[in-house]
């Protein structure tokens, strides 16, 4: 299984034998996540929570899932390369400030 560094790689050597690097602007990446995060969500919109549990039953709502969920993953991936941010780094810190924000229910 490749690592997010190599994935990374491997996206912007994709978008540079394509010579799509002027269009990886920040904006760009963000609208495009933005896109593709909202194409993720269609697949679930109308349907009742069982429904919504039970999509990765169904073969290709499971593809169609899988599809967005990478379509999401390459664009913060290249996102996050644009403007420098360690994506691992930065769910790290966070956590950290949601411990800190949202204590754990104490033990009754």
């Amino acid at each position: 299984m490749p690592t997010l560094s190599e994935l990374t790689a491997r996206l912007a050597e994709f978008a540079a034998a394509r010579r799509w690097q002027p269009f990886h602007t920040p904006k760009n990446l963000a609208a495009a996540l933005s896109v593709e995060a909202g194409e993720l969500l269609e697949i679930f919109q109308w349907l009742t929570p069982e429904q919504a549990a039970a999509v990765m039953d169904d073969p290709k709502d499971a593809h169609r899932v899988r599809d967005e969920v990478a379509d999401v993953l390459a664009y913060l991936l290249q996102f996050c390369a644009a403007v420098g941010v360690d994506p691992l780094a930065a769910l790290d810190a966070k956590i950290d400030r949601n411990e800190l924000r949202f204590p754990a229910a104490p033990d009754e």
